[in-house]
């Protein structure tokens, strides 16, 4: 049974992929669960500490799934849905498919666009808090198939090179890789490169809570959480058809996609 602000935080992402005729639902879908927790119960974050300097940072490196943020950031109170919503989209909006950190004053931590760019400006951040010794961890969700990017093992390299256990990279396994390059175990993979590796399901709120209440141990490694997903998740249709990877709804589609939010 999908908690009732899961169902809410799917039915924004569809009203918002509605108004600007854009949007991977599929991929936004698989890893909103992941999102919704860790700014509801893990990260140091709120509106009020947007900010801080010591505050948690979230970087979204799989950038076709920013309609995952913005309704996490409308129901934590930083913006509002029909400000989004009237917005998003249009020429010169900061609401954008991608965002733009010069757009914001805090709830944007990164640019969002090509793959392989925002994990390493995690560690790059990472890095510099590190060396400030500030309290802040970095929490940088990445797709599956992005690890077909060299820069993303170069900046793994660096990572645990530098001991960096304030990182925590989140990889929304939902499949995406297969149809890209057959990656191998990336469990294996990624403990080679010195990280302290963990898997979840990524749809489960309990459990997730659980897996980053385990990552905030400081031993020098950094950590990466392996959260197996599904595309799609809380929509039949879209579970099942991968047009959605990229299409967005009419109103007629809206219609029967919110029916099937509410039944999940």
């Amino acid at each position: 049974m999908m908690d009732d602000i899961l169902r809410k935080l799917r039915k924004e992402a569809l009203y918002l992929s509605y108004k600007c005729q854009d949007g991977n639902l599929q991929s936004v879908f698989s890893c909103l669960d992941i999102v919704w927790t860790l700014y509801d119960k893990v990260m140091n974050w709120s509106p009020e500490k947007a900010l801080d300097d010591n505050r948690d940072f979230f970087i979204i490196s799989k950038g076709q799934a920013t309609l995952a943020l913005y309704p996490v950031l409308i129901e934590k109170g930083m913006f509002s849905i029909d400000e989004v919503g009237n917005e998003i989209g249009h020429f010169h909006s900061r609401y954008s498919i991608q965002t733009d950190l010069t757009k914001f004053k805090g709830g944007v931590e990164n640019n969002a666009g090509s793959l392989g760019h925002g994990y390493p400006f995690a560690v790059g951040l990472a890095l510099a808090n590190k060396i400030k010794k500030s309290p802040s961890k970095v929490y940088v969700l990445v797709g599956d198939g992005e690890f077909c990017e060299g820069t993303m093992w170069e900046a793994s390299i660096l990572a645990a090179a530098k001991k960096l256990d304030n990182l925590c990279v989140i990889i929304d396994d939902n499949n995406s890789v297969g149809a890209m390059v057959d990656m191998g175990n990336m469990e294996t993979k990624l403990k080679a490169f010195g990280f302290d590796v963990y898997s979840v399901n990524g749809h489960d709120m309990n459990a997730l809570k659980r897996v980053f209440h385990q990552v905030q141990e400081h031993n020098g490694k950094p950590k990466a959480i392996i959260a197996k997903t599904v595309r799609g998740y809380g929509s039949k249709t879209m579970m099942e058809d991968d047009i959605w990877f990229h299409k967005a709804p009419n109103e007629e589609e809206l219609k029967i996609l919110y029916k099937e939010v509410d039944e999940f």
